[in-house]
């Protein structure tokens, strides 16, 4: 391929033009997969990421809850990747891609640098998504990066601080107040481990409050905590989360979030049996997005430039072997994809978006490319769900494990479960360090009821928004 002067080359145009070369667009789970399958292809291999560090995401709410620290959980990924590195084929660019031209057969990054790929593997992942109220994003933070988790912790953290500061009751309530909302794995999860914070971490550090006394209040709009899993699984989980102190309200749909609460309605039968409406305000100073997940902005980008049609999440619809229609250079993995199971190519079943699935999408777009590059079709995609995990707190936790090409399906919770998640989280971390330290601080966390990580910086340093909002706000009127 002749690649144009002004296009990015990495590392040399002229000494590697004759090799493929495969573009791979993040490295978060499927994109660091892909990177480590084709290194020992004879390709040449561009990673792009906006960060510099992979992100082990299943653990991301215990950097916001001050229970690991940030490196436990992320690591570089020039270091991760070192030894692919150093075979020479691999160059990895920290950058935002923020267009991709398949007419050309490029991506353009931030700076304008145009990088060209012959196959292109897409895994940027996803956001988050407010249902078009894109305004309850600086009242609510969600969780999907280390920025996001910081942020958390730092709300939380001050929460208490600020309610240790005022002495009137009433104004005193919504800072111990914490709004949770969305209770699939993310919600239970943070809401839970906010309950045993709470509970044991913060009860003799505080004189004018009793951090006890603070309020976990999990909202869901649906009937069913964890909706994707069993249904006694689900209740399991709802009796174990309101056995840590946390309140959860079901059937309550978030109307609005502004800095001082959260509104919200319910519908409950009348006297005479009729469905009425009532509507509801929480006062809340701390307020935690776990409801919605968005596919990230490069799928509207794809669609633009292919045709592709995205799903409602803005997900990419990909072909059974993961690329877009019409373009068998072009994948698309992870949580940007609209991706089915072909285990049964009878009847095909929704990839569902957990880091297993991203994994093995791009370890099999990997191996993909290396079979056109042999002048072999791409096989079809086969995902093999081992099972779900959640953990409600210490000691508490729900799973199902599915036991591969058998009928055996394996349902427990409590504490039988919470030591296989410990297990499998451990187990799955990247790199012998991190496993560690990850090890280490868990058990110190377990007999101390202790959390290492209750660190932020200056608040009056951040942005000027989240010092209004959380640090002096205005006292509203009640009604507000």
């Amino acid at each position: 391929m002749n690649r144009p002067t002004n296009a990015l080359s990495a590392p040399d145009a002229a000494k590697t033009s004759a090799v493929p070369r495969v573009v791979i667009v993040g490295c978060g789970f499927g994109g660091l997969e892909a990177a480590r399958v084709l290194s020992k292809a004879p390709v040449e291999i561009v990673v792009i990421d906006r960060t510099n560090h992979h992100l082990f995401q299943p653990l991301l709410y215990q950097v916001a809850t001050a229970g690991l620290s940030a490196p436990a959980i992320a690591g570089p990924i020039r270091h991760i990747l070192r030894g692919e590195i150093a075979r020479g084929n691999l160059t990895v660019l920290m950058g935002e891609v923020m267009s991709i031209d398949s007419a050309t057969n490029c991506v353009v990054l931030d700076g304008g640098e145009h990088v060209l790929y012959d196959h292109l593997i897409v895994a940027s992942g996803a956001t988050h998504s407010y249902f078009g109220r894109d305004e309850w994003a600086k009242y609510a933070p969600g969780l999907k990066t280390l920025g996001d988790a910081f942020t958390i912790r730092r709300r939380v953290l001050t929460a208490f601080e600020q309610a240790e500061r005022e002495m009137d009751p009433s104004k005193r309530e919504p800072w111990l107040t914490f709004a949770v909302v969305g209770a699939g794995p993310t919600g239970v999860e943070m809401a839970g481990t906010l309950a045993e914070i709470a509970q044991t971490t913060l009860r003799a550090e505080f004189r004018r409050i009793d951090s006890r006394r603070a309020r976990i209040i999990l909202l869901e709009g649906a009937p069913r905590v964890l909706g994707a899993f069993p249904e006694d699984l689900s209740q399991r989980a709802k009796e174990q989360l309101e056995g840590l102190g946390a309140e959860v309200l079901l059937g309550a749909k978030v109307t609005n979030i502004t800095a001082f609460g959260i509104h919200y309605d319910t519908t409950e039968p009348d006297a005479h049996g009729v469905s009425q409406t009532h509507s509801h305000f929480l006062p809340s100073r701390t307020v935690v997005w776990a409801a919605g997940v968005a596919a990230s902005p490069l799928g509207r980008s794809l669609a633009k430039s292919t045709g592709c049609a995205l799903d409602r999440a803005g997900r990419v619809i990909v072909e059974p072997n993961l690329t877009v229609p019409n373009h068998p250079n072009i994948y698309v993995v992870g949580d940007l994809a609209s991706a089915k199971s072909h285990l049964d190519p009878k009847n095909p079943t929704v990839v569902p978006g957990v880091s297993p699935g991203a994994k093995q999408m791009g370890r099999k777009a990997a191996k993909n490319i290396m079979r056109q590059l042999r002048g072999l079709d791409a096989k079809a995609f086969r995902y093999l769900d081992y099972g779900s995990l959640a953990t409600i707190g210490k000691r508490a936790a729900i799973a199902v494990v599915d036991v591969p090409f058998t009928a055996i399906k394996f349902k427990f919770s409590g504490f039988p479960a919470w030591l296989f998640w410990l297990f499998v989280h451990v187990y799955f971390l990247i790199g012998f360090r991190n496993r560690m330290v990850v090890f280490m601080d868990w058990a110190w966390a377990y007999f101390t009821s202790q959390r290492h990580a209750r660190v932020f910086p200056d608040p009056h340093a951040l942005e000027p928004n989240a010092v209004i909002v959380h640090i002096d706000p205005p006292s509203p009127p009640p009604s507000a």
